[in-house]
This record gives structure tokens, C-alpha cells and sequence, in this order.
């Protein structure tokens, strides 16, 4: 998994790249065919708010949080995440099982 973060008026620290990476393997554990993670932390007076594009194979999903502290958005922003891309996941895993081949009496 490639991750990019990038700061809109704000400087991302080495604490803030550590803490977002490490919330980052939650989504691994879940769905490991995560191909790249675009992240934007941006600052908006006392608004602190954080973007993400995560490219999974076949599918796009953006997802946004905003919060008075940085690191609440950043929890808030990985619970979306975690939801979405573990829908994602059933979706796929059950047109799998439905496309499965059905066996018929004569196949026995």
C-alpha cells in the first residue's frame, strides 16, 4: 500500500505520518488489496480536516472528517474507512459465492 499525505496549510509532522500510518494497518488487516492512499490534511480556521482517496482494486472510495483536534479527525476519518472498505469486501465476497458454479444432479 502506497500512502501519500499531503498538508493544505499545515505542516505534516513525523508524529502525524506515524499515528495516520499506523491506523492505515486496521485497513490492511481488513482488505489487503489496497493499492494507494491519497490523504489531505488541511486546516480551516479551528476546523482541522482530513480527506482521503483509497484506489482498491476495481473501486475508488473517498472519504472525509473534520474535528477540533487533527488526531479525533484522524480516528474519525479511519472508522469511516474501515466500514466502507469492509462493505466493499461482503459485496465482493458475495457476488463470488452467487457466481459460483451450481451443481446439478448429473455432475454427481
Amino acid at each position: 500500500m502506497n500512502l501519500h499525505m499531503t498538508g493544505h496549510h499545515l505542516e505534516i509532522t513525523p508524529s502525524m505520518r506515524d499515528y495516520v500510518a499506523s491506523k492505515m494497518t486496521r485497513i490492511n488487516r481488513h482488505f489487503d488489496h489496497v493499492i494507494d492512499v491519497n490523504m489531505i490534511l488541511s486546516v480551516e480556521k479551528l476546523r482541522q480536516k482530513i480527506e482521503a482517496n483509497v484506489h482498491l482494486s476495481g473501486k475508488d472510495i473517498f472519504v472525509e472528517s473534520a474535528d477540533a483536534d487533527m488526531y479525533a479527525a484522524i480516528d474519525l476519518l479511519v472508522d469511516k474507512l474501515d466500514r466502507q472498505i469492509v462493505k466493499h469486501k461482503e459485496k465482493i465476497k458475495s457476488k463470488h459465492i452467487s457466481e459460483a458454479p451450481k451443481r446439478t444432479l448429473l455432475d454427481s
